[in-house]
C-alpha cells in the first residue's frame, strides 16, 4: 500500500469514527440534565411552602416552569434553613437549591447563582399602637439629653466665669470677689440673658463685660431657639405618637428580630441595632407581638406576604426600603446547569409567565 493511499485510509477512518462519536460527546454534555436533578427546597412564605402545603411558592413554580421547558427529571429535598441547604450544596449534595436565596459576595466564594428571578429589599414591621406614659417621657431620660444639659451646663460656667472676671472689680456688689458666688451670679446673669427675661437685677459696667454679654445674647439666641424647638418636637411627637418604626435610624440601640443567617443581621448591626435571631418569620414576629423586640427587619415581600395572609390591625410596615438585592438559584461552583437556567428564565421573564406567578402570590402594588 502506497504513503497516499495509507493516508486516505485513516482519514476515512478517523472520520467515520468521529461521527459515531459525535452523538455520544453531546449526550455527555447533556448528562447532567437527562439524569435526576436532586432539588435542594428551602426559606420562607410565599417563595417556598412545606411540603405538605396545597401552595408551592413562587420559587418553586418558576423552577418547575424551566425545567418543564428544559425537560428535565427531578426530586425534591426540603431543608428547614437556607443554611443548611446551601452547606449540603457546596458540599455537591444536591444540584441546585430553589427559594428565596440573597445573591451575596460572601456566597459567591463557594457557589454560582442565577439571575435574579426576584428584586427584593429589607423592610421594617412594627407595632401600631399608642406609646405608653413610660415611653413618651422616656427620651427626656436618655444619655444624649443627659450629655446635653451637661453640655450646656459647662458652657454657663464659662460664661459665668468670664462675667465675674470681668465685673468682680468694677462691680463688686454684683459679682462678689469669693469665686462661687461671683460665677454663680455670672451664670444667672448668662441664664436670664438667654431667656429674655431680663430682671435687670444683674447687669454688666465695664467694656469688657458688655461684650462677652452682647456675644452671648447673639450666641444664645441660637442655641436657645434650636433648644426650645427640639424640646417642643420632642413633646409633641411623644404625645402624640405611636410604637411605629419608619426608619432604621430609630432602631439605634434597640432591640429588632431578624432570621438566623439572613443579610438583616449584619444590617441591623451596622446600623446599631441589637438584632434578636428567630429560626423562623413567625417565631420573630411572636416575639414582636410579645413586646420582646421593637421591630422586625426581613425582606419586604415575606413581611409583605404574612400581613396579607394573617391581616394583623396593630402592624405596619414602613415603606423604607434597605440593602437591595436579587434572589437567584444557587448552584454548586462548577454545575453546566446555570447557562440553561439563565436562558430559560429570560424566556420566562419576556413571556410575563414569571409576573404571573408573582402576582398570583403578591399584588402588583406591593
Amino acid at each position: 500500500m502506497s504513503r497516499s493511499t495509507s493516508i486516505y485510509v485513516h482519514t476515512i477512518f478517523f472520520l467515520l469514527l468521529f461521527c459515531f462519536q459525535r452523538p455520544n460527546l453531546l449526550a455527555q454534555t447533556e448528562s447532567s440534565t437527562s439524569d435526576t436533578l436532586l432539588v435542594g427546597v428551602a426559606g420562607s412564605q410565599p417563595f417556598v411552602f412545606p411540603s405538605n402545603s396545597d401552595s408551592e411558592g413562587i420559587a418553586v413554580e418558576i423552577w418547575e416552569e424551566l425545567a418543564a421547558k428544559k425537560n428535565w427529571v427531578f426530586t425534591y429535598q426540603y431543608f428547614d434553613q437556607v443554611e443548611h441547604a446551601l452547606s449540603d450544596l457546596s458540599q455537591n449534595k444536591v444540584d441546585v437549591v430553589v427559594g428565596p436565596i440573597s445573591i451575596t459576595s460572601t456566597r459567591l466564594e463557594n457557589m454560582r447563582f442565577s439571575q435574579p428571578f426576584y428584586n427584593s429589599s429589607l423592610s421594617i414591621v412594627s407595632r401600631n399602637e399608642e406609646l405608653s406614659f413610660w415611653k413618651k417621657i422616656e427620651p427626656f431620660f436618655s444619655l444624649q439629653l443627659v450629655i446635653a444639659v451637661g453640655i450646656f451646663l459647662f458652657i454657663l460656667a464659662i460664661v459665668g466665669t468670664l462675667l465675674w472676671l470681668a465685673e468682680r472689680k468694677n462691680s463688686p456688689d454684683q459679682f462678689p470677689k469669693e469665686p462661687v458666688n461671683g460665677i454663680g451670679n455670672g451664670m444667672w446673669l448668662a441664664i436670664v440673658t438667654m431667656s429674655t427675661v431680663g430682671y435687670g437685677d444683674k447687669a454688666p459696667v465695664t467694656l469688657w463685660g458688655r461684650i462677652i454679654t452682647g456675644t452671648w445674647i447673639l450666641t444664645s439666641l441660637i442655641f436657645a431657639t434650636s433648644m426650645v424647638a427640639g424640646i417642643a418636637s420632642t413633646l409633641t411627637i411623644n404625645s402624640m405618637g405611636t410604637s411605629t418604626i419608619l426608619h432604621i435610624e430609630e432602631l439605634s440601640q434597640k432591640k429588632a428580630g431578624t432570621l438566623m443567617n439572613s443579610p438583616a443581621v449584619n444590617f441591623l448591626k451596622e446600623n446599631k441595632a441589637k438584632a434578636v435571631e428567630s429560626s423562623s418569620l413567625q417565631e420573630a414576629m411572636d416575639k414582636l407581638l410579645a413586646k420582646e423586640v421593637e421591630a422586625v427587619v426581613f425582606d419586604r415581600p415575606q413581611l409583605l406576604y404574612y400581613t396579607k395572609q394573617n391581616h394583623p390591625e396593630n402592624l405596619y410596615i414602613a415603606k423604607a426600603e434597605y440593602f437591595k438585592q436579587g434572589y437567584g438559584f444557587a448552584f454548586p461552583v462548577e454545575s453546566d446547569l446555570i447557562y440553561e437556567v439563565n436562558r430559560a428564565l429570560l424566556e420566562l421573564s419576556e413571556n410575563q409567565e414569571i409576573e404571573k406567578i408573582i402576582n398570583g402570590y403578591l399584588d402588583k402594588d406591593e
